[in-house]
């Protein structure tokens, strides 16, 4: 498998731990302008990847943020490198696995403010059936009736067993995995 499978792979990890959401019918994420995008480096050269599918359900009261539910999915077989034969790389099984596990999850345990807009949202992060435990930090800023979530996180990708055998040296493929993400997200209250 291409280095890059492994940080495209890396990537949709961080993903799924930032977008975060749970039900709330009037909240939802906004497609057209959200975005999770992944870092990893191979051979010491940085290389980036998107995931293109992923969906969010999102329960957030901007005067309650600590009663915030927070779903995310992503599908992992959408990660791309914007190269043909590594995006082939990444939906086997020694990268995201796709046929066994489709998607990588993530579910807020809880939400904290830090003031002036930022949050601290912690849960759980699940790729390839590998669950752990993450933190992340989030800013919200709100223009034209949408919230967007920005922030970003980083992930040791052998914790989810991405980019397994000869894969997990990581003088070929970096362990550290950074994921970037802004998701729009309409109905939400004011801040």
């Amino acid at each position: 498998m291409k280095p890059r499978s492994t940080l495209t792979l890396i990537s949709l990890a961080f993903a799924g731990l930032l977008a975060g959401g749970c039900a709330f019918a009037q909240q939802k994420l906004i497609p057209a302008q959200s975005d999770i995008a992944f870092t990893t480096k191979q051979m010491g050269v940085p290389l980036e990847g998107h995931f293109k599918k992923f969906d969010a359900q999102i329960s957030f009261d901007t005067t309650k943020p600590e009663t915030a539910k927070i779903a995310f999915t992503v599908d992992t077989g959408s990660a791309t490198l914007g190269a043909p034969e590594s995006d082939a790389e990444l939906p086997k099984a020694t990268w995201f696995n796709i046929a066994k596990f489709p998607q990588a999850t993530f579910q807020s345990s809880s939400v904290k403010s830090l003031g002036g807009g930022k949050f601290q949202i912690n849960g759980k992060l699940t790729i390839k059936g590998n669950a752990k435990d993450v933190e992340i930090p989030v800013a919200l800023t709100q223009a034209n009736g949408a919230t967007t979530a920005t922030g970003q996180f980083t992930i040791k990708r052998l914790n989810f067993k991405i980019g397994e055998n000869e894969w997990a040296d990581t003088s070929m493929v970096a362990d550290d995995v950074q994921v970037k993400f802004k998701l729009a997200v309409s109905g939400m209250g004011k801040l």
